[in-house]
């Protein structure tokens, strides 16, 4: 009784809060801090767009809050990942009535996750890969001008500007990874949410766990990538920022590999943060796969 009691407090609460979209405008609204940031960079002025999650958040588990139901059932349109990424999202969206919703991974081919446990399911990660970047840009562009037409032409510039803008940023860095010496183009993360950024790269993957859940630096996970890495005479390892980094950590240790930072895939950071744009984000990860790959010598 006691935690309804908090949930139609904070309902209450979040109902009291001030407007802050123009009412003139599309409200969009997004799954997770990523997405938000290149749907903003298609809308421009043009239209208002909110995250559900927030920066830092892991997507995989996240549980809807009663203030995000508050913010989110006044929108015109609803952008989400797909590939089974949001596993919350659709009885979220249930509980919301009839808003439009567009899958932004659509006419992206996926590359399944190498586990026999998810049978086959794609890697939702797509957003890694610079290509797929661009058709998240244009399915955005596509969708804002179908809910709004009057700002359709103020869409479709902002989408094309911000590809050239993505591709000058990504595409020298990614020059720089292929022309590393083949055995030291491995990749050894945490968890598997680089397949498409690996592909991208001309990089091998090795991940101490396929998807973000509940087993994640299991004493056998381990067991398996310090194999890897000592097999393959792996430099560097890595992992992602929104984990506890103790196993990379440990394996770099046991196989005298470095340990090259962290690495971010599911989240922007707030404003002032290292990566508050996804373009940032896909910049700073790049920035540092290319650094650890190309040093020489042990790091902790």
């Amino acid at each position: 009784m006691r935690r309804i009691t908090g949930i139609i407090g904070l309902i209450a609460a979040a109902l009291a809060l001030p407007a802050q979209a123009d009412q003139d405008r599309l409200k969009v609204v997004t799954t997770f801090t990523v997405l938000a940031d290149m749907a903003q960079q298609v809308a421009g002025d043009a239209a208002d767009v909110v995250s559900i999650t927030k920066p830092g958040a892991d997507i995989h588990g996240y549980e809807p809050t009663p203030r995000d139901f508050v913010r989110t059932q006044d929108a015109d349109l609803i952008l989400r990942n797909g590939m089974n990424l949001e596993i919350w999202f659709d009885q979220f969206l249930s509980n919301l009535g009839e808003i439009p919703s567009v899958t932004l991974t659509d006419g992206i081919e996926p590359i399944p996750v190498a586990a026999d446990a998810y049978q086959g399911m794609p890697n939702p990660h797509a957003w890694m890969s610079l290509d797929n970047a661009m058709i998240y840009i244009d399915n955005i562009a596509t969708a804002f001008a179908a809910h709004d037409p009057a700002n359709a032409a103020t869409y479709r510039a902002n989408a094309d500007a911000y590809k050239q803008r993505l591709t000058a940023a990504i595409a020298p860095l990614r020059d720089q990874i292929a022309a590393l010496p083949e055995d030291r183009r491995w990749l050894v993360s945490c968890e598997g949410a680089f397949s498409y950024l690996t592909r991208d790269y001309g990089l091998r993957e090795l991940y101490l766990w396929p998807m973000n859940a509940d087993r994640m630096g299991t004493p056998q996970q381990i067991r398996q990538v310090i194999d890897g890495v000592r097999d393959n005479h792996i430099p560097t390892v890595f992992c992602e920022s929104t984990v506890n980094t103790a196993p990379a950590r440990q394996i770099a240790r046991e196989t005298g590999a470095r340990y090259g930072g962290e690495l971010y895939v599911d989240s922007l950071s707030e404003p002032d943060g290292p990566v508050p744009s996804y373009e940032a984000l896909l910049k700073r990860t790049t920035e540092t796969i290319a650094a650890g790959l190309g040093a020489e010598g042990t790091s902790e």
